[in-house]
């Protein structure tokens, strides 16, 4: 007859293993003896051993009972029901790992290839990461939006970063993200801008969806969220001036 403490180190599992076997009924607790102890027989340690076996293989506990008590052919159909249940969530465990895989880039989880190569050019073009990551939200934003539009806005951006002058005014916007808003600075680069925007502007106005997709690059930085500001006020006033 084993004491609690050499059943458990027969089996190869802690005594604490073995009362929450008791608790939940896995494992009959047997009566005390007229010493007080209770003593458990070699039977006890031959199932405490197949418990732990079918334990460390995967099976769930709430399973393990009935197949303590099942006949060959019906252990060998349960455990492979229990298998394939595993192999089940094996899969879907191997799909959540392939999912924060591509969390891990914050990019690839929600956009299109397409756009993860444009936002991989900005960094090769020495654009700061938290330009970067602005811009990553805003396509996040502009998919969900207006979904029809990425491919025209992805068209516009490679041909922005081919063009010198709108490179070297993107350029100019990523190195002021620290400004002060009132640096003076901030004016001549308006200005710029401004005269590109008048050269490249298209009849229509800007889509709703790009004002929240300006928003979002302007919570990045008071610089920016000026700039924004700025430009604005003026097409507005422009688009006044035309209808006046």
């Amino acid at each position: 007859m084993l004491t609690i403490g050499r059943l458990a180190a027969t089996a190869g599992v802690t005594v604490r293993t073995v009362r929450h076997y008791h608790r939940i009924g896995l494992l009959p607790e047997p009566e005390r003896d007229a010493s007080g102890y209770r003593r458990y027989s070699a039977q006890a340690a031959v199932d405490l051993i197949r418990i732990r076996t079918l334990a460390e293989a995967g099976v769930p506990l709430a399973r393990i009972g009935a197949l303590l008590q099942a006949r060959l052919g019906e252990f060998d159909a349960a455990i492979t029901e229990i298998d394939a249940e595993l192999q089940r969530r094996i899969d879907r465990l191997t799909e959540s790992r392939r999912r924060l895989a591509d969390l891990a880039s914050g990019e690839n989880l929600v956009l299109p290839g397409a756009v993860v190569a444009v936002l991989k050019r900005m960094r090769g073009l020495g654009i700061s990461e938290q330009r970067v990551l602005a811009e990553r939200d805003s396509w996040i934003l502009l998919q969900a939006l207006d979904p029809l539009a990425v491919p025209r806005r992805i068209r516009d951006k490679t041909a922005g970063f081919d063009d010198p002058e709108t490179l070297r005014l993107y350029l100019a916007c990523d190195r002021a993200v620290d400004w002060d808003p009132r640096d003076p600075r901030l004016d001549r680069l308006i200005d710029d801008l401004d005269a590109w925007e008048i050269e490249h502007e298209r009849a229509g106005g800007r889509p709703e969806s790009l004002a929240l997709i300006s928003s979002r690059i302007a919570e990045a930085s008071p610089a920016w969220q000026r700039i924004l500001d700025a430009l604005a006020h003026r097409a507005r006033r422009r688009a006044a001036a035309r209808h006046g």
